[in-house]
């Protein structure tokens, strides 16, 4: 049992390094600008409304704008590739509001997440993310047993931070995770 603990500690320091090569890939290659015409205004707004009659409602009333989202989506997808085993590249955006919070805007195909909980449109901003929308620098993140996340900035044209990417994966992925 120690040997397996052992070279999943030896894996795990190795495939983080992969982790954090794509996510520094994915801070050039996202655009910051595009990602932020996502999700359109009307959506934004109904996010900040309370609803007491349906309490869905913000979710319901969800809407992208199509090339955006589509761009960015295969570029997500295209990163994902860089990694040697499966992993998702998913994109994090702050939340309209006055309180910090965020929203994960596109989600990949493994529904793999540290941070996002199934049906959360938004939820409160995590300390790692903060940093990162703060201060540029990438974080590894490993709250999840055997799961490891890098987070990364996405920049717009201006140099600003739009956003943030998550490059996660698992040593043992389950394909079921998000759908129990």
């Amino acid at each position: 049992m120690f040997r397996i603990i052992l070279l999943a500690a030896m894996a795990s320091g190795v495939w983080a390094q992969e982790l954090e090569r794509v996510a520094q890939v994915a801070t050039v290659m996202m655009d910051g600008d595009v990602c932020r015409r996502i999700q359109t205004p009307r959506s934004a707004a109904a996010m900040v409304k309370k609803d007491p009659r349906d309490p869905w409602k913000a979710s319901d009333d969800y809407d992208v704008d199509d090339a955006a989202f589509l761009q960015t989506k295969k570029t997500l997808m295209r990163l994902a590739r860089l990694c040697p085993t499966a992993c998702d590249v998913n994109l994090w955006m702050p939340a309209p509001g006055e309180t910090p919070r965020v929203q994960v805007v596109i989600r990949n195909v493994n529904e793999m997440s540290q941070f996002w909980k199934f049906g959360e449109l938004m939820m409160a901003m995590p300390a790692e993310m903060k940093q990162v929308l703060e201060t540029g620098v990438r974080v590894t993140v490993k709250q999840r047993p055997g799961m490891v996340s890098v987070l990364a900035p996405v920049y717009d044209s201006l140099g600003d931070i739009a956003g943030l990417v998550e490059v996660v994966s698992r040593l043992t992925p389950d394909p079921r995770e998000n759908v129990k």
